[in-house]
């Protein structure tokens, strides 16, 4: 799957809208025709192509699954997570047994940059920041509005996404709630990232706060996001995150 996503399979696929063989998918992609087959061959034994015969020849399509979430125009595409679960990710579980035995990421190992800050790790380049922002974009594609619309949080005008990153559940909380205001607060280069890729200047309702949650002040909120935050940290720390978001929060407010 890795694979194919890099490639470019299920994009070829869905641009030539009938099925394909393989060396019709190895020529458009330039890759020798026996890796191509032996791939696409491997695809169908997931699911994720579908294989008719033709007169002898093996025709490959997308299923579903692969047109809806693997293709890079489908508007609930995943193809950012796969790409960064493929080149990043999946490198750490070189070091599963490391892990395991020191009890501690392997980021080291993998990248040669220290994990004591994992977001210093996380972000250790452009490049790489982009990357893991746009795997966090696409997986809130899927399930962000679920996640907004699980309580009726209407009464929440005043929304601080912390560690808000792209600002996609921001875009989720002000489609859902035409009265919500929502601020994205996050590092100043997460935020530049986000203002340059992800939200555009036209949008008055998504706001950006600059800071480190952990190290500076957190503004009076109606309502406190944190998605996808707490299970970055130590008991400790969350308790510490916890404790200042309770402390900003106005009367009245929540989390979520």
């Amino acid at each position: 799957m890795f694979a194919a996503c890099e490639l470019g399979v299920f994009d070829v696929l869905q641009e030539a809208a009938v099925p394909l063989s393989s060396s019709a998918v190895a020529g458009l992609l330039g890759t020798s025709a026996d890796g191509m087959e032996r791939l696409l061959s491997a695809c169908v034994g997931l699911q994720l192509l579908e294989v008719t015969e033709h007169q002898g020849e093996a025709l490959y399509c997308n299923t579903d699954l692969s047109r809806v979430y693997l293709t890079r125009t489908s508007p609930k595409t995943l193809h950012h997570s796969i790409a960064y679960y493929s080149q990043t990710i999946y490198h750490c579980f070189s070091y599963v047994t490391d892990a395991i035995r020191e009890g501690k990421s392997q980021y080291m190992r993998a990248f040669g940059v220290s994990s004591d800050e994992i977001f210093e790790a996380l972000y250790r380049s452009a490049e790489e920041m982009l990357r893991f922002m746009q795997l966090m974009n696409s997986t809130w594609s899927i399930c962000g509005k679920d996640v907004v619309t699980a309580f009726d949080l209407s009464a929440f005008t005043n929304i601080f996404d912390l560690g808000g990153c792209s600002g996609a559940i921001a875009k989720e909380c002000i489609s859902a709630y035409p009265l919500s205001r929502v601020t994205v607060y996050d590092l100043p280069k997460v935020l530049e990232m986000a203002r340059k890729h992800f939200v555009p200047q036209e949008e008055k309702r998504i706001l950006f706060h600059e800071g480190d949650f952990f190290k500076d002040p957190i503004p009076e909120a109606d309502l406190y996001i944190l998605a996808r935050i707490v299970h970055d940290w130590s008991q400790d720390k969350c308790l510490e995150l916890l404790t200042k978001v309770h402390k900003a929060c106005k009367p009245g407010g929540g989390v979520l």
